[in-house]
């Protein structure tokens, strides 16, 4: 199985030993947000059975589980 890109970054953040745990969390979000928006836009589009956007979204919550933060959107788009 490959690894994509927005699985490298994750792992990248995850392993840098210079960030301290708080900043991890805000650059695991930041990517998550970025993750919600394209699976957003990519919704708005034709539909594709397996574009990789919702393993994109899985794969940064699961890393900002781990480190033990809210997993949750933020904001006045939440339900």
């Amino acid at each position: 199985m490959a690894v994509t890109a927005m699985e490298l970054k994750v792992k990248e953040i995850v392993a840098n030993g210079g960030l301290p745990r708080s900043r991890k969390v805000d650059e695991l979000r930041k990517l998550q947000s970025e993750a919600r928006g394209i699976q957003r836009a990519g919704s708005e589009g034709p539909m594709s059975p397996d574009d990789g956007l919702q393993d994109d979204l899985r794969v940064v919550e699961k890393a900002l589980h781990a480190l033990d933060a809210d997993v949750s959107e933020k904001g006045a788009a939440t339900l």
